[in-house]
């Protein structure tokens, strides 16, 4: 018989690649972020812009440590803007998105309703990154978001799961593993590729009517792989690949929702295309 300790690799792999979704910014930040920013409850949409944005973080991530830049960045070109915090569990401070993704889209849900009745509008869009950018698939699909949704934006979201480059197909092989990595933290469990959530979430269809799509990946991504499983089919869907955009860009699972300015010009052309500009590799400087 094995050793435990060698049967409890998988879950430490999984774990450690997870993690890899904190962002780097040294001490995790409180979870709410400056009402002069973003989650200002008063701000009011414009004509320019007239839907709020949501932001929904990545696993390990929270509301404010995923989006140092981003929000900024949209909160400066005349966006309302808004993060949430969800997947908490028990005695776990500030690493989120680890509870049953099931339980977490039921969280964005009431998010939503949140910003929209703060700011009268009808529909909002929604920007994720990784788990952030799939989660929300399941709120439009089996929660009524479809109806308070126009645009879904994912920034290498786990759309059909992940192998972590094949390390989830070792898990059989590993008697009690997968049952104590869905113990133990149930939002890793239902991101691997195969699992119960993935199977529903996908069961007829990547897509509902009425949501616009748009999936950002990179070719270099390390934790949800292969990186095309990203992709989305669909009508009203624009797959993108970040190295078609700028073949030097050399951004990986992290950096794609944390820094990357060409990533980020590309998500806001999906929620304001009115005013929409090609995506470059001059981007980084707009």
């Amino acid at each position: 018989m094995l050793p435990w300790r060698r049967l409890l690799r998988p879950l430490a792999v999984l774990t450690l690649a997870a993690a890899a979704l904190v962002a780097p910014t040294g001490a995790a930040q409180a979870a709410s972020a400056p009402s002069s920013g973003w989650n200002n409850w008063s701000c009011k949409p414009s004509a320019a812009h007239p839907r709020p944005v949501v932001l929904v973080h990545g696993t390990f991530g929270n509301s404010v440590d995923n989006w140092l830049g981003f929000a900024p960045y949209l909160v400066n070109r005349g966006f309302c803007v808004y993060s949430l915090d969800y997947g908490q569990l028990p005695g776990v401070p500030l690493f989120n998105g680890l509870g049953p993704i099931d339980t977490s889209a039921g969280q964005l849900d009431a998010f939503v309703d949140r910003v929209l009745a703060a700011t009268g509008s009808a529909k909002t869009d929604i920007i994720g990154h990784s788990q952030g950018g799939m989660m929300p698939r399941y709120y439009l699909k089996f929660l009524g978001g479809a109806a308070k949704v126009n645009a879904l934006v994912g920034l290498a979201p786990d759309n059909h799961g992940t192998t972590l480059l094949g390390l989830t197909e070792l898990l059989p092989y590993f008697p009690g593993a997968e049952d104590l990595l869905s113990a133990a933290t149930p939002g890793l469990a239902d991101q691997i590729a195969g699992s119960a959530f993935q199977n529903k979430l996908n069961a007829g269809g990547d897509t509902v009517p009425g949501v616009k799509y748009t999936v950002i990946a990179t070719r270099y991504d390390e934790v949800v792989t292969p990186y095309r499983t990203q992709f989305l089919v669909g009508p009203n869907v624009r797959n993108v690949l970040l190295q078609d955009l700028c073949a030097v860009d050399l951004s990986e699972h992290v950096a794609i929702g944390l820094t990357d300015r060409i990533a980020w010009h590309e998500a806001l052309n999906a929620i304001d295309p009115a005013h929409a500009e090609r995506t470059t590799c001059a981007s980084v400087f707009d």
